[in-house]
């Protein structure tokens, strides 16, 4: 009967390891790698991000996130000029021209920008873990690919409508499964959107972040900018 019992496990295991792996799967496990604690939904936390261009002066952000209290605030500096844009709740305000300080609701039109700001931040420095939210469509069928010389699991990712109309591709280490790369797409045409190579790591607030992400376009490979994730 141990015998049985120990050929039956064995023959369970085996037929599990030639099951497939589906996009789900490899998202879960990307997730354990960069909030290990589950932090994520309750992070409170600060981050500040030196953008790099070609042929322009860097630009300092200081990034403030609250997800339980539904507060952000993003400080600017640039070329000796200092903005802000913040929500908290059902406020938004923001810098405008002159230095006014603009105040008015969350959805308004007039805090749209300030809105989109919110929801790129979080979105970027959220992953692999925004990857979980609502209206989120994870193709179930994973791919193996090398890209830049360098092997990845790759699963993509589409959006119901009232999301987004982009078509992402996350590229994961198959090691680890930390998140190294991403991409995306206007619709089928791979020869628009942008890639953007995610290099190093620094821990904020029990989160894995990217501290490098330089994005280039899909179409020649043109070199964008690099977002550098640093602390004062």
């Amino acid at each position: 009967m141990f015998f049985c019992l120990a050929f039956a496990k064995a023959d369970l295991a085996h037929a599990q390891s030639l099951r497939p792996v589906t996009g789900t799967e490899i998202i879960k496990k990307s997730i354990a790698y960069h909030d290990p604690n589950g932090h994520w939904q309750t992070f409170k936390g600060e981050f500040t991000l030196s953008l790099e261009m070609p042929e322009k002066a860097a630009r300092k952000s200081v990034i403030t996130l609250d997800i339980p209290n539904e507060y952000f605030n993003l400080t600017t500096e640039q070329d000796g000029d200092t903005s802000f844009r913040e929500i908290s709740n059902d406020t938004c305000k923001y810098t405008a021209e002159a230095e006014e300080v603009i105040t008015t609701t969350t959805d308004s039109d007039e805090c749209e920008r300030t809105r989109m700001y919110r929801d790129y931040y979080s979105y970027l420095y959220g992953l692999a873990m925004k990857l979980n939210d609502p209206g989120t469509q994870i193709d179930p069928t994973v791919k193996n690919i090398t890209f830049k010389g360098k092997k990845y699991i790759v699963v993509k990712v589409t959006y119901d409508e009232a999301v987004g109309s982009d078509v992402w591709q996350f590229y994961f280490n198959p090691s680890t499964y930390a998140l190294e790369v991403y991409q995306f797409f206007k619709g089928t045409d791979e020869t628009t959107g942008e890639y953007i190579l995610l290099n190093d790591i620094a821990v904020i607030e029990g989160i894995k972040m990217p501290k490098n992400r330089a994005w280039y376009y899909n179409k020649d490979d043109g070199y964008l900018g690099t977002d550098i994730l640093i602390k004062d």
